[in-house]
């Protein structure tokens, strides 16, 4: 046995590529866009390592050419569910044993797969499957994938060496196990990294997962799924069951040995689940942890000493970079009436000249929301917003013939209680309220009580004491607040991500935080001299002299 104290030292973030036409990366892409657009792959369900056919299959779409499959995938049923968790609890006896090192070096050699090896493969099957285009697949599926891994490695090495204080005469130390169970992860369609940290963060800690990825993401995801095991993986350490969210919810949420659940999706489903296992408290082995990061109403608040440019620019990048399908995107902004006519004006000669469609058109700025359902749904804003007396200032129409576009919208209202600045649309819109330049403070705490959400925000000034106020006064109301920043972008190791209130239980990937929820730590005190006698000397009966 080897008895070094390893540690894994403190990573840079993965660099971005740039893809500019004939580069080394643009030919290995276009090569794999080729070659997944020419194919439909079959996609299994993987338990245990093997993989399992159903036979009851759902498709995966381009969703900016909806009649072009990419895969058939395989639906889990009640059978494959309870099959997974049992296979995830035998592998537990195994991996909850195994040397921390020997589970990171797995993990560090995912990421160094996803670096090198499969880069290519995995930004053509996220451009494909989530319509991204090659910028947002790059700093997504292998930029944040990679720093996600590498990271973690590094804040474990850190996270174990912290162990208490031992006196004369004893030993104290502080055991990090994994928790006594499975862990149920739900993963997004917007983030091919999400999908991989999810899963990756309580395994890096030596737990085992029951994987229901979304459908919407599931070619990306699968791919993910053989990296994993191709760096080393153990079988049932990790199983990916594609499925009917209540098919597999029922058999998860009943099982006696939930030790936890890792989600990113919608404040609605996040409920649902911690409602589901309240009601279940006395059937489980432990009390389930809880981990989501959920819906966001972001915003962008502008101060009157703010450039118009950098506003102008933070709206259009924060609000429709991916079709505004992030949980960080901006989706309200504040305006003081006073800049509100240079900032329309700059915003709509930016947003004229964005092109939308194919993300193999590398001139888009643009692509296609997800699905037909995501489609209707921001559609509907858009149309309550009008019907309400909403402004639109630019976009406002959609076409679903061939894919499912929609134009970058930005809506002017004069309710800053209006539905489109209070609820989550996860789409491209973008609403304004233009307040009075005298009201700064006074609108800075309508930003706060607006929306149930607490996830980013932005305070765009050149006056410290503006910066100031708008810190304090919004002290809560964002996870991840910006200074003259758009309010998406966060990256691993510098600003860890999370926010609170109907956002989330804020628990910060990207950094130690969420690590520390996947562990059950046990401290241990030996005693090396232990007593003889039960009695204490003050029950001396002894007289002072």
């Amino acid at each position: 046995m080897n008895n070094a104290i390893f540690k894994f030292e403190r990573p840079k973030n993965e660099p971005i590529l740039g893809y500019e036409p004939c580069s080394k990366e643009r030919v290995a892409l276009e090569k794999e866009l080729k070659t997944l657009s020419e194919s439909i792959m079959d996609i299994p369900l993987i338990i245990g390592g093997k993989e399992i056919r159903t036979g009851n299959t759902g498709k995966v779409v381009m969703p900016h050419n909806h009649s072009h499959v990419l895969a058939n995938y395989h639906l889990a049923s009640e059978k494959e569910v309870n099959m997974a968790i049992e296979t995830a609890l035998e592998a537990h006896k195994t991996w909850s044993n195994t040397s921390w090192v020997e589970r990171l070096s797995i993990t560090v050699k995912a990421a160094e797969l996803i670096s090198k090896k499969y880069r290519a493969l995995m930004n053509a099957a996220t451009m494909l499957g989530q319509s991204k285009s090659v910028y947002q697949a790059e700093i997504d599926c292998v930029c944040e994938s990679v720093d996600f891994l590498r990271f973690n490695a590094h804040y474990i090495s850190e996270i174990y060496n912290q162990q208490p204080l031992s006196d004369s005469g004893v030993i104290n130390r502080l055991e990090y196990r994994p928790l006594e169970g499975f862990i149920f992860s739900v993963t997004p369609f917007n983030f091919t990294a999400i999908a991989s940290n999810l899963n990756m963060a309580p395994i890096l800690m030596g737990n085992v997962m029951v994987w229901k990825p979304a459908t919407t993401s599931i070619l990306s995801n699968y791919i993910l799924m053989k990296i994993f095991k191709e760096a080393g993986l153990p079988d049932g350490v990790l199983n990916f069951i594609p499925g009917k969210g209540s098919t597999i919810g029922n058999q998860v949420f009943a099982h006696p040995m939930l030790a936890g659940v890792h989600f990113t999706g919608s404040t609605e489903t996040f409920n649902h689940f911690w409602k589901t296992v309240a009601n279940n408290l006395g059937n489980y082995r432990s009390y389930p942890k809880m981990i989501g990061e959920t819906g966001g109403k972001d915003f962008i608040f502008m101060h009157p000493s703010a450039g118009i440019d950098e506003v102008a620019t933070a709206a259009v990048r924060g609000a429709f970079e991916y079709q505004g399908q992030k949980c960080s995107a901006a989706s309200r902004a504040y305006i003081p009436k006073s800049a509100w006519p240079k900032v329309k004006e700059r915003m709509v000669e930016m947003l004229s000249t964005i092109k939308i469609g194919d993300p193999t058109d590398y001139t888009n700025f643009m692509n296609a929301v997800i699905d037909e359902a995501s489609f209707t749904n921001i559609m509907d804003y858009i149309k309550k917003a009008k019907d309400a007396g909403g402004e639109i200032i630019f976009g406002g129409i959609g076409d679903k013939t061939q894919g499912f576009f929609v134009q970058p919208t930005v809506i002017l209202t004069s309710d800053p209680h209006s539905i489109t600045m209070e609820e989550e649309i996860f789409g491209p819109v973008l609403t304004i309220y233009v307040y009075d330049d005298k009201d700064f403070e006074k609108t800075l705490e309508i930003c706060d009580k607006t929306s149930p959400y607490a996830l980013t925000g932005a305070i765009f000034s050149t006056d410290r004491d503006a910066l100031n106020t708008a810190c304090r006064v919004l002290r809560y109301a964002a996870g991840n607040f910006y200074f003259n920043d758009k309010p998406t972008g966060a990256v691993v190791g510098q600003q860890p991500f999370g926010g609170s209130r109907a956002s989330g239980t804020n628990d910060k990937s990207g950094g130690p935080l969420n690590l520390f929820r996947w562990t059950n730590p046990r401290t241990i005190k030996e005693n090396l001299n232990p007593p003889t006698d039960y009695r204490y000397p003050f029950m001396s009966d002894a007289k002072c002299k």
